[in-house]
């Protein structure tokens, strides 16, 4: 089975492509959440995945506090599909490096008790990849969407590199760290990561343009927290919000932007060209 959370289609179609090749089934955390969705079964010799984009050089909030609440059971111990150990991995999507976002998945499932691999012993992504993909965080002074160009060129060195992601998948081959962690990892995660993930990530300036906005509702639609509401849209405000963007970037008139920082910028989401 394959854990995924994407925003705006860079992790859904890395996911999608895994799952399709090795017949895994693919899982969107947000729709388990909604339906409450925690427990799961896991047979002999199945491999769990999770998927997600880097956010401030770490793993997105919904995705980690999934995975407290995350429960992976055996079989009844005697059956036939109670024996086998569990081969886990993980993969993130970032626009340019991801930090120390895999040390804190690990340190997540390792702190879920009910999350538990060989001997017993905590549950650890054994194997991790880092999967470059164009650009979507628009909300600082200096991020921006990539070039059509880059856009593109990023795009088919992803493609490039799935099939031998989805082989040391397949094969379970363990100890395989494919990373982009950047020049200061621990830098980028915990201090710049850490206070961006704690003070940055709201849903209060995000705006409409009356005049523009047609009421399709596709940003309520989009939103993987459930955090819009009517047409035009509001937000609710209830803390949920993981900044992914896919309102903005899914509008298709442009009448949403996040204050007058992304009022002159490019929208993206994968596929849209």
């Amino acid at each position: 089975m394959i854990f995924y959370f994407s925003g705006t289609g860079n992790t859904k179609w890395v996911a999608g492509q895994i799952a399709q090749a090795i017949g895994e089934e693919l899982l969107y955390i947000p729709d388990l959440i909604r339906k409450g969705q925690y427990e799961h079964t896991c047979h002999v010799g199945e491999r769990i995945g999770f998927c997600f984009p880097t956010h401030g050089w770490q793993p997105p909030r919904i995705v980690r506090e999934f995975i407290r609440r995350l429960r992976v059971n055996r079989p009844p111990q005697g059956s036939s599909d109670s024996e086998g150990e569990i081969f886990c991995w993980a993969l993130t999507t970032c626009g340019d490096n991801m930090g120390e976002a895999m040390t804190i998945l690990n340190k997540e499932l390792a702190s879920n008790p009910h999350l538990r691999g060989a001997g017993g012993q905590p549950l650890q992504a054994e194997t991790q990849f880092a999967v470059i993909m164009p650009e979507s965080y628009v909300c600082l002074p200096f991020m921006k969407t990539d070039s059509e160009e880059k856009e593109a060129m990023k795009i088919e060195l992803a493609t490039l590199q799935m099939p031998h992601i989805i082989q040391m998948i397949d094969e379970r081959r363990s100890g395989i760290m494919e990373l982009e962690k950047g020049a200061t990892p621990r830098l980028y995660s915990y201090v710049i990561g850490g206070y961006f993930n704690k003070r940055m990530i709201t849903d209060k300036k995000f705006t409409v343009d009356m005049d523009v906005c047609t009421k399709c509702g596709k940003c309520s639609r989009v939103c993987p927290v459930d955090n819009i509401k009517g047409t035009p849209p509001a937000w609710i405000h209830n803390g949920r919000c993981t900044s992914c963007l896919a309102c903005y970037h899914y509008c298709p008139v442009h009448a949403i932007n996040f204050g007058k920082i992304t009022r002159k910028r490019e929208q993206y989401y994968f596929g849209r060209r």
